[in-house]
């Protein structure tokens, strides 16, 4: 470790080696430290149902996830190294006329914005997904969806290790089990930051660690405001291919993907309080199969086998928390909940030009925690499953 680094990425997840990969990529520079507390890819990398989509309303979450949508399509490519991007297409049931009008809207603004959205009735979703119970009399009845075929599923640990990768041979350091103590501050500006591997010197940092971005925040003295809420997930016995897309139920959540292994992967709504346990509650895992049940009957005569669960850190209005801080040359990029993932090379590249070149860049801009300065909050409709959202 060298005692001076122009800048230090505290969180090695996909956020903060994309940054680092596109720092070296797209601006020569390569001067950089990336310290993480555990293991390359073990947080919030790790944890989640590895789905990308940009099927968003208001043009700023729509904008920067479909720019994320186009970069993951040509990934593998530019690291040289296969993430197993999948365009198998993202299915969002409609429950009520009045909810797949709205998706109308959404995705006639998808359109318009250069993504690419239908919507399809009764009939065509069981074309789209014939294994999908669309029988009438239920307590929660489908009356269509939104799909979006570019959407599907990435490699979450593909991910994080192709930009490892990429970022160490462009010569950045990376260290792993290597937690920041301190943040060094004083007359406004970053100084440092402390590890157990010594004092690390540097003018610009970046805080990207997910859900632990409020903990890490407070070491520079800064309040964020997030709450960090536990988010859980689970693995089926594999069985032979039976669903070829990602599909999202939305009474009350449930959603499911089928792995390259059969596996059935499914999550639904955060547990609804406050925790950094990282452990789920067995209401949550029968509220999602509930619905998961309802959608594929054949579901309930298999076994779960696994499950994880992860920290979301989530802002009032459900949207990040990127850019400046009030403290000079220390950035933050938290605050992402259930988008965080899909929105990995977007966020990437444009932190990469905020920290080259000091100006904001266009995408970013709308998610600057000024908005809540301002009351330019980014409330937008599909964000995720949040209750106070709903």
């Amino acid at each position: 470790m060298s005692p001076t680094y122009d800048i230090v990425i505290i969180g090695g997840g996909g956020h903060g080696l994309a940054t680092a990969h596109y720092l070296a990529a797209n601006h020569g520079i390569t001067n950089i430290a990336v310290v993480e507390a555990g293991w390359i890819g073990g947080g919030n990398t790790a944890r989640n149902t590895t789905i990308v989509r940009s099927d968003y309303l208001l043009n700023a979450s729509f904008a920067l996830k479909n720019f994320a949508l186009k970069l993951w399509s040509d990934l593998s490519q530019d690291l040289n190294f296969n993430i197993m991007y999948e365009p198998r297409g993202y299915v969002d049931l409609a429950h009520s006329d009045g909810e797949l009008e709205h998706f109308t809207v959404r995705a006639n603004a998808m359109i318009m914005g250069g993504g690419d959205a239908q919507i399809l009735d009764c009939d065509a979703l069981q074309q789209r997904v014939p294994e999908l119970d669309l029988r009438t009399g239920k307590r929660f009845p489908i009356s269509g969806a939104l799909v979006q075929e570019s959407g599907g599923v990435v490699r979450h640990d593909a991910v994080a290790w192709g930009f490892a990768r990429r970022a160490s041979a462009a010569g950045i350091h990376i260290f792993q089990n290597c937690p920041v103590t301190e943040i060094h501050v004083s007359g406004g500006k970053i100084h440092g930051v402390e590890t157990p591997r010594g004092r690390i010197a540097c003018k610009q940092a970046l805080i990207t660690v997910a859900g632990q971005s409020s903990a890490v925040a407070e070491l520079a003295g800064l309040t964020l405001p997030i709450d960090s809420i536990n988010v859980q997930a689970f693995v089926t016995e594999p069985i032979k291919p039976a669903l070829d897309t990602v599909l999202n139920y939305n009474a009350g959540l449930s959603y499911i993907s089928q792995t390259d292994k059969g596996e059935f992967v499914l999550g639904g709504a955060t547990d609804g309080y406050n925790s950094f346990a990282k452990r789920g509650s067995f209401e949550r895992i029968e509220d999602v199969l509930a619905r998961a049940v309802q959608m594929f009957p054949f579901l309930s005569r298999l076994r779960l086998m696994r499950h994880w669960s992860g920290t979301a850190d989530i802002a009032m209005d459900g949207n990040a928390l990127v850019g400046r801080t009030p403290i000079e040359g220390l950035m933050i990029n938290g605050g992402w909940g259930y988008a965080g993932f899909k929105a990995t090379p977007a966020v990437g590249w444009c932190m990469a030009d905020l920290l080259a070149t000091g100006s904001m860049p266009d995408l970013l801009a709308p998610f600057a925690p000024s908005r809540f300065e301002t009351g330019a909050a980014q409330d937008d409709a599909g964000i995720g499953p949040y209750p106070w959202l709903h």
